[in-house]
């Protein structure tokens, strides 16, 4: 086991000179996790939003399904996918299985209805504020979901938010279907897992350390888009 003090030092000098291997990890996270946060937000946000103000037979369950999906575990996640895509599974002519492909599709599945229920959620409030408004200008159904959304955008980002803060963390799903194949799949936090078992600290820290960087950025941004636009709407 490595000495805590130099491993530190090790994974700061790896971060600061840019290590190949580190920016490869680190570039393929991004890809993978990016890919699945737009799938899902294409899916989740007007699928929410129809549940929002949709009324047709079977949408409470649909609610309440939605709602429990958050919390799928990832390791199910994972086999399901797992034997979509194997050799002997539906989808096993499209060798998908240990490619980023598969990760995205994992990863997707997990975050779709994160994004679906907060949005549900949000456009439900929104809905109950603006609903005498739209239907007195006659808006139908699809555009008032148009309407909704775009009005409650910058909202919507906690949504997508919460969706890329689930990919980033995710290891179980993206450890079965992607393999942690070094220069293929490995991604930051399979790649740390594996490290530190292996008690190699330096690049498990290095990659830990960019993880804790990427959501610290991301939510001060969203924070400060989300201020820029209340300050618009006020001015």
């Amino acid at each position: 086991m490595q000495d805590f003090g130099a491993a530190f030092a090790e994974a700061f000098a790896l971060i600061a000179g840019l290590d190949a291997e580190l920016m490869a990890i680190i570039g393929l996270s991004l890809r993978v996790t990016f890919s699945a946060v737009l799938i899902a937000c294409a899916i989740g946000l007007p699928l929410g939003a129809l549940l929002a103000v949709g009324r047709f037979p079977g949408r409470a369950a649909l609610v309440v399904l939605v709602s429990a999906l958050m919390g799928l575990p990832p390791v199910v996640v994972g086999l399901a996918v797992y034997l979509l895509l194997s050799s002997a599974g539906p989808l096993g002519v499209l060798q998908l299985l240990y490619t980023p492909t598969a990760m995205i599709i994992a990863q997707a599945i997990l975050v779709t209805p994160i994004v679906a229920a907060l949005t549900r959620q949000v456009i439900e409030d929104l809905h109950g504020e603006y609903d005498e408004l739209l239907r007195s200008l006659g808006t139908s159904r699809l555009g008032t979901v148009a309407t909704l959304l775009w009005d409650a955008r910058y909202s919507l980002l906690t949504a997508a938010l919460a969706g890329l803060g689930r990919a980033l963390a995710e290891v179980g799903a993206v450890m079965i279907v992607g393999g942690n194949i070094n220069h293929v799949t490995r991604v930051m936090t399979t790649a740390i897992a594996l490290e530190t078992s292996k008690g190699e600290l330096a690049l498990a820290l290095g990659l830990g350390i960019i993880l804790v960087c990427l959501s610290i950025l991301i939510n001060a941004g969203l924070m400060g888009l989300r201020r820029t636009a209340e300050r618009m709407a006020y001015a």
